[in-house]
């Protein structure tokens, strides 16, 4: 279980923000002000801090500089009221995560914890691969033929300097194989940026992207930095690639090729030295042929492309990833669990995984939390897999387009009908999972 600390001066702050993590899953810490919470980091040290900016005694930016010295890699996301926004964008150049504003929209809180969760998850797998970069990459990966054909690409990609897109499925992990080639290429040292473009709203997309000089536009209060400035010398990962509107690819095709941008309100452009990784789940060759991509950014960013199979098109590999999953999840939450059993391994192995790889890893992390002997027996994998939504006995007479269908459905009951915490639960962005929603006939 994820580990969010709360640090504010606000005792009714704190216990709404406790309460609101518990009922998403996080385990939640608390501190009063800025030394206490330094004291529970170096304690009991978390996966994410939501850091008020305004309290007595250290304010956030000192506490966040002091979080910083301890371990620059936990995610600090800032908690600011609307007429301290300018601040809270100097903390973000100062190394914050990202700020959110008072009143809380807490939908986009849990959207922003959950990816800053997932940040940091994919560094620190970066790391352990840096630690082993001599094991075998089948530890990680799996050994089946499909996957055998990534591994060999990743091999030589890794050595290049060259753009790519990797095609796959939601879930298929595409953000962790953009993560891994950065983080055994030269580049390591640089940093890895990810721009999500599913969830930046289009009227502040090139801002986030290239930046902005004060007074650009109404309430550009103060000169922004991009996202591809932050990344110089680094790689910039560009997920959703398919929500790119026309007016952007027609951007971003001048910045590859002059490399350089131009921030919003400002004459001279800046250099910069990426790597661009784009990340989508559709077929970009597909939509070039629609016209609803153009063909001359395909070609500069398509320079090496990845498809990433569906994890039910390589079935030999879940016991792999899922033994995996279940020794880190062991690790997370400190359980003295020895296996998964045979008879249980072979239901993870029939089960379709509409979800992927992203919904594996979470069903053994919650099959760890719930055992409680040292084996996780079939009958535990079989309830497990009836919570994703489908009896375990009919698992292997599901077409994927069924199995979407009822785990959609049980998460939308779940969820109450709300599709933000839904897709949440079913790993997978807001824009897919209507996309998804639209195509199944789903009521």
């Amino acid at each position: 279980m994820h580990k969010i600390l709360i640090i504010d001066d606000d005792e009714m702050i704190r216990f709404a923000f406790c309460e609101l993590m518990k009922t998403e899953g996080f385990q939640a810490l608390e501190a009063a002000d800025g030394k206490q919470g330094m004291d529970v980091f170096r304690n009991t040290p978390p996966d994410a801090v939501v850091l008020d900016l305004m309290m007595k005694g250290m304010d956030g930016l000192e506490t966040m500089k002091e979080l910083h010295n301890i371990d620059p890699s936990v995610p600090v996301i800032i908690a600011t009221g609307y007429g301290n926004i300018s601040t809270a964008v100097k903390a973000i150049k100062l190394g914050a995560y990202d700020f959110i504003t008072k009143p809380l929209d807490l939908n986009g809180l849990m959207l922003t914890l959950r990816r800053a969760v997932e940040k940091l998850e994919l560094e620190r797998e970066v790391k352990r691969l840096h630690k082993d970069v001599d094991k075998p990459y089948e530890l990680f990966l799996g050994r089946s033929p499909a996957i055998k054909e990534v591994i060999s690409q990743i091999q030589k990609d890794v050595r290049t300097n060259f753009s790519l897109i990797i095609q796959g499925e939601t879930g298929t992990g595409k953000s962790y194989i953009a993560n891994v080639i950065h983080g055994l290429s030269k580049r390591f040292g640089g940093k890895f940026v990810t721009i999500d473009m599913g969830a930046i709203p289009e009227s502040l997309i090139e801002s986030e992207l290239f930046g902005h000089e004060k007074g650009a536009f109404t309430g550009a209060d103060s000169r922004k930095a991009g996202l591809f400035q932050i990344a110089n010398g680094g790689t910039v990962l560009i997920d959703e690639l398919q929500n790119m509107s026309p007016n952007v690819q027609s951007k971003l095709l001048r910045v590859i090729e002059e490399k350089k941008v131009t921030p919003l309100g400002s004459l001279w452009p800046a250099s910069i030295d990426v790597r661009i990784i784009a990340a989508t789940n559709t077929d970009i060759a597909q939509a070039v042929a629609e016209k609803s991509f153009r063909q001359d950014l395909f070609f500069r960013l398509g320079e090496i492309i990845i498809k990433l199979p569906a994890l039910r098109e390589r079935d030999e590999d879940i016991p792999i990833l899922a033994t995996m999953f279940f020794r880190q999840a062991c690790e997370e939450l400190d359980k003295n669990i020895q296996e998964i059993s045979d008879g249980g391994l072979e239901l993870l192995r029939r089960f379709p995984w509409p979800g992927n790889i992203r919904q594996l890893k979470n069903a053994m992390r919650r099959a760890v939390l719930f055992c409680s002997g040292s084996v996780i027996k079939e009958d535990s994998i079989k309830r497990l897999l009836e919570d994703q939504g489908r009896p375990a006995d009919e698992i292997h007479n599901l077409s994927l387009k069924d199995a979407e269908r009822r785990a959609i459905k049980r998460a939308m009951e779940l969820a109450n009908g709300n599709k933000t915490k839904a897709s949440s639960l079913l790993q997978i962005d807001y824009t897919t999972l209507l996309r998804k929603i639209k195509t199944l006939n789903i009521n």
